[in-house]
């Protein structure tokens, strides 16, 4: 979620509303299949609490994408199970990237703060500033001695 509260009553892409059958009509796929993709674990849909399915509009998509990968680019359920899997990996790696990029933005925000209030709390007067010149003379240190030794 993005911090905001959302209305429990508001439909999203995510929220289970489709029976089976309405789902298998919005999918132009017959009831048994979206069952047996369920079995397999292509599908996930949610269930009531008599443990009937409920698809949600982003499960209908989903069931149209596996259709579509399996009749038209021939590839098996097996196949389809993995590249769901790894659409699914980027997407979360994705939005952990976004997160940590915030992160760090928002470190270098605060660091370059305190640096600034730093820098704002010298006291500029304690440190009187001479223009030297290339042809100043060169002065040697030399510590004192001490007796105690």
């Amino acid at each position: 979620m993005d911090g905001r509260r959302r209305n429990p009553y508001q439909l999203t892409d995510e929220t289970p509303v489709y029976v089976i059958s309405v789902a298998a009509q919005l999918s132009g796929l017959h009831p048994q299949t979206l069952r047996q993709y369920d079995r397999l674990g292509l599908v996930s849909p949610d269930r009531t609490a008599g443990r009937g399915r409920r698809y949600s509009a982003r499960d209908i998509e989903l069931l149209r994408t596996v259709q579509q990968l399996s009749q038209e680019e021939g590839i098996n359920l097996a196949g389809i199970k993995r590249i769901i899997e790894l659409e699914n990996q980027v997407a979360a790696l994705q939005a952990r990237v976004a997160e940590l990029s915030s992160a760090v933005e928002g470190a270098a925000t605060a660091m370059q703060q305190r640096e600034a209030a730093v820098h704002a709390s010298y006291r500029r007067d304690l440190v009187p500033y001479q223009d030297v010149q290339q042809a100043s003379a060169l002065v040697v240190w030399r510590p004192k001695r001490t007796t105690e030794q």
